[in-house]
């Protein structure tokens, strides 16, 4: 029975959301701030009014500037150039039933989600001046505007002047029923998971193509030859999709699924119930406690630490340094070298702890008992556990686990630690 609550009927005239886009690496928001359309996470509602398109005339142009009398009409098109004479523009007309968001490096208008690339723990500071090499207008998401609301995902953007543009160099071919497709540079790659959250299996990565079809994986990221057509595979989303841009990767999470996903109060409340179990440091006998949510990486006085290897919780301390040897640091520069445990003499990386406090990436509602390695990150086993066997592509065509939430690639097996916190003595 409906409550008579008064926020009952504004709440039926809410829009309908699909679901969310959320990139990983961040725990919660971006370093400076989410501002308007740079965020890390994006949520897609149904629009007030239709705007997606669908392929409807084709055109098959001997001039290239045909191809701009084509262009200037205002509408969608994408355009296929075969040769320096032959160039097939497929337009697009208004689709009642679709809604479209397009996602991108470039601020431009078309783009609903600015996405930069995520500095990675494994990137050196340095590289932070490369070139991105995500695509300025990167990939589209198109949401069935009546339930159950599928949401496809489709390589490439429509620029500002409605047109995707596919030069002589890019991967392109004419499909068995005569349609042109075609690849991005650096390529557009989804893997969707099988029965996420609850009995979670990883699917196989496969990369999407610009009229959203769906193929094996090029044998390096931007090569020449398209993988083969992945029969019977769909580019429709589901819940834990993962979408990998060439420099960030974005999770799907469908507004189905993100009802069951803890939320930041149930986060907190995990975090409070840890803290008054009043968890001690071994050495120091002080206090631990983990700071609010979502916080600041500025370390307080009473943060837990903890040595890697073993996982016993302690609170910052100088005991157990050891000379440094390059050859013995583990883990890159954030772990200070290898320390020894004073309760069990294990050598590691001694780090402070961080709750990570997106709840997008967790796969339950467990309580917070496991650490990422080596960042220190802390979420329940069952997440720790997902992620550690998630991997990710990484430079041409390399794979790897990362952390959720700060995307540091995860070192050792199985690439998390189940924390030991030693209790009040009194």
């Amino acid at each position: 029975m409906l409550s008579p609550n008064h926020n009952e009927h504004a709440r039926s005239k809410d829009p309908v959301k699909y679901g969310e886009l959320v990139i990983l690496g961040y725990n919660g928001s971006l370093p400076g701030g989410d501002k308007g359309r740079k965020r890390s996470r994006f949520a897609l509602y149904r629009r007030a009014k239709a705007n997606g398109v669908k392929p409807s005339t084709v055109h098959i142009l001997s001039n290239p500037q045909d191809s701009k009398a084509v262009n200037s009409r205002g509408q969608h098109s994408i355009s296929f150039t075969l040769s320096r004479n032959q160039t097939v523009v497929v337009e697009y007309c208004h689709d009642d039933d679709t809604d479209m968001f397009q996602i991108g490096r470039s601020t431009e208008s078309p783009i609903d989600f600015v996405v930069t690339d995520t500095p990675g723990g494994s990137k050196e500071s340095e590289d932070s001046v490369a070139p991105s090499t995500i695509s300025r207008f990167a990939c589209r998401v198109v949401c069935e505007r009546n339930p159950p609301y599928t949401a496809r995902i489709y390589a490439a953007g429509f620029d500002s002047s409605k047109n995707i543009f596919l030069g002589e160099k890019a991967t392109k071919w004419k499909n068995p029923d005569g349609q042109m497709d075609g690849l991005t540079t650096n390529g557009v790659l989804v893997m969707h998971p099988q029965g996420f959250p609850e009995e979670s299996k990883q699917g196989m990565w496969r990369e999407i193509s610009v009229c959203g079809n769906v193929y094996t994986l090029r044998e390096t990221r931007s090569g020449p030859i398209r993988g083969q057509l992945a029969q019977g595979e769909s580019s429709a989303l589901k819940d834990g999709s993962l979408v990998d841009l060439c420099g960030a990767t974005l999770l799907w999470r469908t507004a189905e699924g993100l009802l069951k996903a803890p939320t930041l109060r149930h986060l907190d409340a995990l975090r409070l119930e840890l803290n008054a179990a009043r968890p001690q440091c071994p050495v120091g006998l002080s206090t631990l406690a983990f700071p609010s949510l979502p916080r600041s990486h500025s370390l307080e006085e009473r943060q837990p630490w903890a040595y890697l290897t073993c996982g016993h919780v302690h609170g910052r301390h100088d005991w157990g340094q050891k000379p440094e040897h390059s050859r013995e640091r583990e883990g890159g520069p954030n772990t200070g070298g290898r320390r020894e445990c004073p309760l069990c003499r294990s050598l590691g990386p001694y780090v402070p702890l961080w709750l990570g406090c997106e709840p997008a990436f967790y796969v339950d509602a467990g309580a917070p008992t496991h650490t990422f390695v080596p960042c220190g990150h802390v979420c329940s086993e069952r997440t720790a556990k997902y992620w550690a066997e998630t991997s990710l592509p990484h430079g041409t065509h390399a794979f790897q686990p990362i952390c959720p939430f700060c995307s540091t690639p995860l070192t050792g097996t199985p690439g998390f630690t189940r924390l030991i916190f030693q209790g009040p003595v009194d």
